[in-house]
């Protein structure tokens, strides 16, 4: 039930160090994108030496077959981070020997248009992949499109590759302008109803507007616990005279189980 993933960068020592103390749900340590060439090795050694202090930490990898996610996939082998996201996938073999090299849960991401086309045997490459999702920068410049709505598409076909492969919904991509939290907000509620679940952040502002994106909301909450407290036959009619069946039924369950790890979180914080 991770619903932020915060991006952090591998040369900045001192924001790894406050992002494993803050309100994210997962920290990702980004030795990609977030950092320049001349620093990757020193965002590598960083990045190993949170890993081996003990943090709970996903780490985002440069892409494999280039020097630089090379090296990342040798040094990480021996450790154990919660999981690795592997940069512009497109390719199911090259995603089996870098799950298989690290032995730990992988998450592709699909940043070009040959990624998206592959997405569900992408998704069902590897019994260590455990999700996937959509790098919509890049996939936006690879199709020559301008973002926005032109990448409907693309991202109706990644949530449909990864039920389909029996993967959790897909995580939502970054939302770039920092300071805009309500295009943030609004952009995530739309996510939400698409089929998404979960989103990557860039800055700790974002995560209580996606956190609350992802809230249960109180009546649909009240419905899911009437249904399944009422439950019989394999399809019936409720009170309110709708049509249950077995999907119905599964979509209370879900509901309910955001519900109830939200109660948890609450309980603990």
């Amino acid at each position: 039930m991770i619903r932020s993933w915060l991006y952090v960068p591998g040369d900045r020592p001192d924001r790894i160090t406050k992002a494993l103390a803050g309100p994210a749900d997962a920290v990702i340590i980004d030795i990609e994108d977030a950092v320049a060439a001349a620093a990757k090795d020193g965002a590598r050694r960083n990045a190993l030496a949170a890993l081996g202090d003990g943090a709970t930490a996903f780490v985002r990898i440069n892409a494999p077959g280039t020097d630089a996610g090379e090296a990342d996939i040798a040094a990480l082998a021996p450790l154990a981070p919660a999981g690795v996201r592997v940069p512009k996938c497109e390719d199911p073999g090259e995603l089996r020997r870098v799950a298989d090299a690290l032995g730990v849960p992988v998450y592709p991401v699909l940043e070009s248009a040959l990624g998206v086309e592959n997405a569900l045997v992408i998704a069902t490459a590897h019994p260590l992949v455990a999700g996937i999702s959509l790098g919509e920068a890049d996939l936006a410049a690879d199709l020559r499109v301008a973002g926005g709505d032109a990448l409907t598409w693309p991202r109706s076909r990644v949530v449909v590759a990864a039920r389909a492969a029996g993967l959790p919904s897909p995580v939502q991509s970054v939302w770039t302008a920092v300071r805009d939290l309500d295009g943030l907000r609004a952009s995530t509620e739309a996510g939400r109803r698409a089929g998404f679940f979960g989103r990557s952040v860039i800055h700790p502002t974002q995560i209580p507007v996606v956190h609350q994106a992802f809230a249960p909301d109180p009546a649909e909450t009240a419905w899911a616990r009437e249904l399944l407290s009422s439950a019989g036959s394999a399809a019936w009619i409720d009170h309110n005279g709708q049509f249950v069946d077995a999907a119905i039924v599964a979509r209370a369950r879900w509901v309910l189980a955001l519900a109830e790890a939200e109660e948890k979180e609450g309980q603990h914080s």
